[in-house]
């Protein structure tokens, strides 16, 4: 059902935002050398890897680690970065991910591949075992601002009471974070 539910909302939300994403597209382009595109090597269900995209925030000659490991994250930033990612417009192609199956709407943010203490304690916690999600209830509750243990224990919070009116609930949320910018903290 939940992936039936992904599909149709994808497919819904695909045509409407798609001006956005041209728009966005060529905003990058136009700001910063490299393509328009980042796709990074993610973590899936059951630890599984596969490539994610999303529009290009940083350089391209930025070091491959999660942002909050960079000396100095600001000067990495392209010049409308900051502004995709306080919007997070950066993260619509992520609709791809969805419509291919590696992703759901709801579920943990996807690990990068190098985040080995997120994806030991997603593991020991059985989270593995859920795709990841657009957002999440960790990514409502604190986003960038959470320690990994405090981000896995929403995680697991999310695993055990999973669901269709949760999930609708955390989209419902999500938005309102969004309009209101919470949470991003590069």
């Amino acid at each position: 059902m939940k992936r039936l539910f992904d599909l149709a909302l994808a497919l819904v939300a695909l045509p409407l935002c798609l001006p956005i994403m041209l728009a966005v597209a060529l905003l990058v382009k136009l700001t910063s050398p490299g393509p328009a595109l980042y796709w990074s090597q993610r973590v899936g269900r059951y630890n599984v890897l596969y490539r994610m995209p999303k529009f290009r925030t940083m350089r391209i000659d930025t070091p491959a680690v999660a942002t909050h490991l960079l000396d100095d994250p600001e000067r990495y930033l392209t010049p409308v970065g900051k502004f995709l990612r306080k919007t997070s417009l950066d993260e619509l192609p992520q609709l791809y991910s969805i419509l291919r199956g590696d992703m759901s709407f709801v579920g943990p943010r996807p690990a990068l591949y190098n985040q080995d203490d997120l994806i030991a304690l997603r593991t020991e916690r059985g989270v593995h075992r859920l795709p990841p999600g657009l957002t999440g209830w960790a990514q409502i509750n604190g986003r960038d601002e959470l320690p990994i243990p405090v981000k896995v224990d929403f995680d697991t919070y999310y695993l055990l009471h999973r669901t269709p009116l949760f999930d609708l609930y955390v989209l419902l949320l999500t938005f309102v974070k969004v309009l209101r910018r919470e949470g991003v903290q590069h």
